[in-house]
């Protein structure tokens, strides 16, 4: 599994012309998965999005997390971030789960993070979206629990 955080003030999805999830201040989770995830892996990375500090403290310090700003979670799926692009014009996604697979991976990533905490928004799966953010510092982070295969 991957996923690409990035702090926002904003973020909202649109699907066929009509807004069906929106955040005011929070975070943007694009998440990507991948034939074998587990679980285990899903767990690790819905706490990880969750605890992860990446919002200032009253020191201008980044010391808390959005459960600690009380902000929002949208999540995307997004099976290009396992997008292989080192040979040819045009890139490979072997890596990234079967749709069906990745659908039912999303599903349990998206209940994980809302059994952890309560406002949590998402996309549509599958569907072709239109995402519009506004990036907070900006902040972006990449995360992937196995950092030999970014």
């Amino acid at each position: 599994m991957r996923v690409v955080i990035q702090r926002v003030q904003e973020a909202s999805v649109e699907v066929e012309g009509k807004i069906i999830a929106s955040i005011d201040r929070g975070i943007l989770v694009l998440a990507a998965f991948k034939t074998g995830d587990t679980g285990e892996e899903l767990d690790w990375m819905a706490r990880k999005c969750l605890e992860l500090r990446i919002f200032e403290d009253e020191q201008g310090k980044m010391n808390r997390s959005v459960m600690e700003e009380q902000g929002e979670v949208l999540v995307v799926s997004q099976f290009t971030l396992f997008g292989d692009c080192r040979k040819g014009r045009r890139p490979a996604y072997t890596r990234s789960a079967p749709a069906a697979e990745a659908r039912m991976l999303y599903r349990n990533f998206v209940e994980l993070l809302s059994r952890y905490y309560p406002r949590v928004a998402e996309g549509e799966f599958g569907a072709m979206m239109s995402v519009r953010l506004l990036n907070d510092g900006p902040v972006t982070l990449i995360l992937d629990r196995q950092t030999s295969s970014l």
